[in-house]
């Protein structure tokens, strides 16, 4: 692409974000983890992509959302790099798995299975999907003193959402049924749809990355007759994704 003023997506130039960003899909969810932050400013908002950059224990950080999907982050991510950033959170939403997963719950991410497509266009499917250790010890500590019940494992990253939810009207629903099965014998803690790819793009630039999110609802623990709530509070993990982030930053000082 010819040379730009600004990121062609997110609308931004070097020195507006910080070296740490927090991901989002939603971009309405901005604004609550900009409270969060010291002297936060409004930067940008060009389609899915909202971004506030404000301060953390005086180093600046910021949020940035992408939208649904490995496309979207991906885009995201290569712009921040492109202007500075190397450190990623992401802070989303999730569905249970493992019958222990329980709506409200967190989840903290140490894999994703590259059940979608981005990633392969960074790298091959024998290649892992893996959250930086330290990213997942900090959000993991995060969880517990927020005092949420806390996961942390595999989860698994797909392109469409109703094929997860309504396999049996696809035409591949035969591929769709024995791969979900092999993710419950598997042990894998929950589905998403961003961190794959995120945490693949973060590998081949050279950057950190890791996930934390919010339990909307179990389909096996209803398919099981399980007890569960709804649950679509994210306050609590977007404390959890900014507390990680904390400890972070005082653990790189």
């Amino acid at each position: 692409m010819q040379e730009l003023e600004k990121e062609f997506h997110i609308k931004c130039v070097k020195g507006d974000v910080g070296k740490y960003v927090i991901l989002v899909g939603d971009p309405g969810r901005c604004e609550a983890i900009a409270d969060l932050f010291d002297d936060a400013k409004h930067v940008s908002y060009n389609r899915e992509y909202n971004i506030y950059t404000g301060y953390l224990e005086g180093v600046k950080v910021s949020v940035c959302s992408t939208g649904i999907g490995g496309p979207s982050t991906a885009i995201a991510v290569e712009e921040l790099v492109h202007i500075g950033a190397d450190t990623f959170i992401r802070c989303g939403t999730c569905g249970g798995i493992d019958l222990d997963v329980k709506s409200g719950d967190v989840v903290v991410a140490t894999g994703a299975i590259r059940y979608e497509h981005t990633s392969m266009e960074y790298a091959p499917i024998e290649f892992p999907a893996v959250a930086d250790y330290e990213i997942v010890n900090a959000l993991k500590k995060a969880s517990e003193e927020v005092g949420k019940k806390t996961h942390v494992g595999v989860v698994q990253c797909k392109d469409s959402f109703y094929g997860q939810h309504s396999p049996d009207t696809m035409p591949v629903a035969a591929e769709l049924l024995d791969k979900w099965e092999a993710w419950k014998r598997l042990g894998v803690k929950a589905s998403e749809m961003e961190s794959a790819a995120l945490f693949v793009i973060a590998s081949a630039r050279g950057c950190r990355a890791g996930s934390c999110f919010h339990v909307i609802w179990n389909q096996e623990r209803e398919k099981a007759g399980l007890d569960q709530d709804m649950s679509e509070d994210t306050s609590p993990a977007i404390k959890v994704a900014v507390e990680g982030l904390r400890k972070l930053i005082e653990m790189d000082k």
